[in-house]
């Protein structure tokens, strides 16, 4: 993991072209967003194997369950919000039911928008988690967003994942082989506190330690990329070295990471409770990325004085 994370210019869009180019299945979809959710490459370099359905997300998904049923393997790509919240019955029908799989991608993940609701991704995750079979992918940085596009082309599942466009930084070396569908990551071994972030959140979580560290406090930190399928070894081994963990997510504290570890902490019967630290149970303001997390305590002060209260 870098010390001072730097930058990568679109990582899905490099990653998408080295897979466009492995497999010739391969079919992105766009919903007027090409430009938006770093697409745009991947169609000038395959245009024969690139479809632009126009702004309806619904539709879109209904040509990928097509193409998947078919034979192909589509890659449809918007924005999270319509991707999950406006086409859910689409992407569970015809993408995610019989001898089908396909891969759809939500950019703008959570509260990354300065937009409000209308765009805001909140409940993605929640949503996604309840269609059987579908793998929910949250990736941290540059390298894991790369990496989870490759494994989620390789799996044999519908698969969603949260993107990240533009300059995207890079927590974990560019060679980092560590990400596994499935598998959570100790990034802080040892600490007074216990934290579990997932996504961009990792990156606010780490601020937060930096912030815990200059008041003379530590923490240990857990990082969990695939919130469906999750196996729970490495998270109920934090857990129970902890009275009590704290989550932290770019979504609703409600069926997110907070529910995914509150269920493996309940199922196992740990004594560990949860602290649910994210969007609340209301619509979160719009506004820039600092504006909207100072808002909601999602900032490095609000979230070092929750871990230790």
């Amino acid at each position: 993991m870098s010390a001072a994370p730097s930058t990568v210019s679109a990582p899905f869009a490099t990653a998408l072209i080295q897979l466009g180019r492995a497999r010739s299945d391969i079919v992105v979809l766009s919903a007027d967003l090409a430009k938006y959710t770093d697409v745009q490459p991947f169609a000038e370099a395959f245009p024969d194997r690139f479809i632009e359905v126009g702004m309806s997300e619904q539709n879109m998904m209904g040509v990928a369950g097509g193409l998947a049923k078919s034979g192909f393997l589509p890659i449809a790509v918007t924005y999270g919000v319509f991707a999950s919240r406006r086409s859910f019955d689409q992407v569970a029908m015809a993408l995610a039911t019989g001898a089908s799989r396909g891969i759809v991608v939500g950019f703008l993940p959570g509260i990354v928008t300065p937009f409000r609701a209308t765009h805001q991704a909140t409940d993605d995750l929640a949503l996604m988690r309840m269609i059987p079979r579908m793998v929910v992918i949250d990736p941290a940085d540059a390298t894991e967003l790369a990496a989870a596009l490759k494994a989620g082309v390789a799996d044999d599942r519908p698969v969603y994942l949260r993107g990240q466009r533009g300059a995207v930084p890079r927590l974990f070396a560019e060679d980092d082989a560590n990400f596994r569908i499935g598998q959570a990551r100790v990034l802080e071994s040892a600490g007074e506190f216990g934290v579990i972030a997932t996504g961009i959140a990792t990156q606010w979580a780490l601020e937060a330690l930096a912030e815990l560290k200059a008041r003379g406090r530590t923490a240990a930190l857990l990082h969990v990329p695939t919130l469906k399928p999750l196996d729970p070894a490495v998270p109920i081994a934090f857990c129970q070295r902890y009275p009590r963990v704290t989550t932290i997510e770019n979504h609703s504290t409600l069926g997110g990471l907070a529910t995914v570890i509150s269920e493996m902490v309940a199922t196992n019967g740990l004594r560990t409770s949860v602290q649910a630290l994210g969007v609340p149970d209301r619509w979160a303001p719009g506004g820039s990325i600092d504006y909207i997390r100072q808002a909601l305590g999602l900032d490095p002060r609000g979230l070092a004085d929750s871990i230790a209260a």
